[in-house]
């Protein structure tokens, strides 16, 4: 298994993940100098007519732009993807089986975009292979919509982390805080696809050897090394061997069929789709 590959997945949603509550300053600021003024001007502001509305904002450091996804009263911060600009985002919820599956280390059948032509005014988002046609709004509605409303880092709490699977069908997951405050907070899943239980933690052992993850039920051996076989112990008696299974290839397993993350939000355009 990959890990810096899972790492590198869990960044893509942890750079800003954090809890809905706390707030962020919108790239324009309070529109005090002439700087903030002109990316107000310049940020663009999409809606299906159904209360959902996707901003599209110039990004001062990278050059490229930034989104926000929300209600109209609520703004969410959608983490960028690097080598973008800024447009694209991680959707494992919907599967492009056209695009590249391996571009400068990305999977890019799992990332979804906004299409957004400001010369020609028209604005769409890419969930997957379905497209869905936005309005692209006019600037004075948009930018009082964009004043009243309330900024939020992404509201993703947990990253993928590993993925096992036993010879009969039964995966044991494993996810971890996705804000950098919350790297040690895991949780272990385990149960047939659809229906994976979280399991009570009771330890986390971390060392050059690989990890534990005790829980109430037994304990989860994850090892680095391909080379060697994590185990499910029970109840210090049974031990199972487990096949580690792709964290990076198996993202779309894991949002729609495991039943963990069922009806949880992303904070992106796809969202309600």
């Amino acid at each position: 298994m990959n890990f810096q590959r899972i790492a590198a997945v869990a960044v893509s949603f942890a750079c800003s993940a954090s809890l809905a509550s706390e707030t962020l300053q919108p790239p324009w600021g309070k529109e005090e100098n002439l700087g903030q003024k002109m990316i107000m001007e310049s940020t663009s502001i999409c809606t299906d007519g159904k209360g959902h509305y996707v901003v599209v904002s110039p990004e001062e450091e990278r050059g490229g732009d930034q989104l926000y996804y929300g209600d109209g009263k609520t703004f969410f911060l959608v983490p960028s993807l690097p080598f973008t600009s800024g447009t694209s985002f991680l959707e494992p919820r919907f599967f492009n089986k056209s695009a590249n599956p391996s571009f400068r280390g990305q999977d890019w059948r799992v990332v979804s975009e906004v299409e957004l032509d400001r010369k020609a005014k028209t604005c769409a988002v890419r969930c997957g292979e379905k497209n869905i046609p936005l309005n692209l709004m006019e600037a004075v509605p948009g930018a009082e919509i964009l004043r009243k409303a309330a900024y939020a880092p992404n509201p993703q709490q947990f990253a993928p982390y590993a993925l096992l699977r036993d010879t009969k069908g039964n995966y044991y997951f494993v996810d971890k805080g996705a804000r950098t405050t919350d790297q040690k907070n895991y949780r272990v899943f385990i149960g047939p696809r659809g229906a994976l239980k979280p399991q009570k933690m009771t330890n986390v052992i971390s060392d050059s050897e690989g990890e534990i993850f005790s829980t109430k039920k037994g304990d989860l051996r994850l090892v680095l090394d391909k080379a060697k076989t994590s185990v499910w112990i029970e109840n210090t008696k049974k031990s199972l061997e487990l096949r580690q299974v792709p964290v990076e290839e198996n993202l779309p397993l894991i949002y729609n069929d495991l039943g963990v993350y069922e009806g949880i939000r992303l904070g992106t355009p796809c969202d309600d789709q």
